[in-house]
């Protein structure tokens, strides 16, 4: 599970859905009292901003003319954690070549090689 943190247009179809049930899974964990400390630490997800994240998946679904009907209820959570921007998109651009490509497009990220 991660939280990628760049912009939600730059996601290929399958990171944007697959991070948006991933916030849904941190938020489960939380609501359950189960630890993500291990992702905290290792600066995959930023606790404070799950439900921000979330909507902001949401938007770009609906943008796209996806259906979503999956609201987030969260508490208010302590902020922990930081997830590296750069680091993220280094790594969506080592892994998917559809990402990639997207950021190209946008010109968003001169971090895509």
């Amino acid at each position: 599970m991660r939280m990628w943190k760049v912009d939600a247009r730059l996601l290929c179809r399958r990171h944007l859905l697959g991070e948006h049930a991933e916030m849904h899974m941190f938020a489960g964990c939380l609501k359950r009292g189960m630890p993500i400390e291990g992702y905290v630490a290792g600066g995959l997800v930023e606790v404070g901003n799950i439900g921000r994240r979330h909507d902001e998946l949401a938007a770009e679904m609906a943008r796209r003319g996806m259906n979503h009907d999956s609201p987030l209820a969260l508490p208010p959570q302590a902020p922990r954690g930081n997830v590296d921007l750069a680091r993220s998109l280094a790594e969506l651009a080592a892994r998917c070549p559809e990402c990639r490509e997207r950021c190209k497009g946008l010109g968003e990220c001169s971090s895509f090689g």
